[in-house]
């Protein structure tokens, strides 16, 4: 009896063990492929499932993530016929898991081989400049063709890229000449430019000056003119007031051939060599004359001996 009890125990703890063994847990990002006698029968996604024992088991697990490979440099021929290593790295992720695992023996070296031939067949159609220039247009084709060409493995292409494009050594050394020489003319270029425009300042400055200072002279000569046209305008305005006043004052012949001999001694000031006396202003120096003689102080009379008797006549 005991050794029954005993049995049973250790059946029940062997099926217990292989209960539990027969849990899985799948995690997230994860895709399980369940054989069953050999053969699929599913894809067990994110959460807790039970596997018969003996019976099915885990063909595969399949990584759902987006996935990362960088192949190394292959040769490719331009159609210039210019040898050039170029690398690629390619963006995938498995879309489904079943035609992953049965799609294809080795997923990773038969996407490799279909980089390597898609490169060649577009670099091919390629010349060297091409090649160089045109990194997104060959990423675009290589993206469409290898995404068409994986997918019945259950795999999806999202990016392609060129990580590096080698030339031979000697087109590198080409390359750099000519890039050098580039650099050069753009300098000598810019540095042209740089004085054709200082120049162009230069004499944009200079004829600016020319400007202000023909502005300001023309400024100063009209300040000038009209300075003297108030100034003879206020002249004017002064000898029509004095006319006005000596009209008013209904001065008398005399006094007009005094300001007249007045007028006379101003012309005459010493500059003139020759002078010519009008008739007229010979009178008017005799009236001044007399008039200076007019208003001159009476003098006081002399004194005068006493007249001497007169002798009486004789007598005849």
């Amino acid at each position: 009896m005991p050794i029954v009890a005993i049995v049973i125990a250790v059946i029940v703890v062997l099926l217990l063990l292989v209960l539990i063994k027969n849990v899985v847990i799948v995690r997230q990002s994860r895709a399980y492929v369940i054989e069953r006698l050999g053969a699929f029968h599913a894809v067990w996604g994110v959460g807790i499932h039970f596997k018969l024992p003996f019976i099915e088991r885990v063909a595969k697990v399949v990584s759902l993530k987006e996935q990362v490979v960088d192949f190394a440099p292959q040769p490719v021929i331009t159609k210039d016929n210019v040898t050039m290593q170029i690398d690629t790295v390619v963006f995938f992720e498995i879309t489904d898991p079943k035609l992953y695992t049965y799609g294809v023996e080795h997923p990773m070296p038969a996407i490799e081989n279909l980089t390597a031939t898609t490169l060649r067949n577009i670099i091919g159609e390629l010349e060297l400049d091409q090649s160089l220039t045109s990194r997104d247009v060959i990423n675009t084709k290589m993206r469409a063709i290898l995404d068409e060409a994986t997918d019945p493995w259950g795999i999806r292409v999202n990016r392609v890229e060129l990580k590096n494009i080698i030339p031979p050594r000697e087109i590198q050394d080409a390359m750099e000449r000519q890039m050098k020489a580039e650099r050069e003319r753009r300098e000598t270029l810019l540095q042209a430019e740089g004085q054709k425009q200082s120049k162009i300042l230069v004499a944009e400055g200079e004829r600016q000056s020319v400007i202000l200072r023909a502005e300001a002279a023309k400024e100063a000569k009209i300040m000038e003119a009209e300075a003297q046209a108030a100034a003879i305008i206020k002249v004017q305005e002064a000898q029509a007031e004095g006319l006005r006043l000596l009209t008013a004052a209904a001065p008398s012949s005399a006094v007009i051939q005094l300001k007249s001999l007045e007028a006379f001694a101003a012309a005459a000031d010493g500059k003139a060599t020759k002078i010519i006396i009008p008739s007229e202003i010979q009178g008017i120096a005799g009236l001044a004359e007399g008039i200076v003689e007019a208003v001159k102080p009476a003098a006081p009379a002399e004194k005068t001996a006493p007249a001497a008797p007169q002798k009486p006549a004789p007598k005849q």
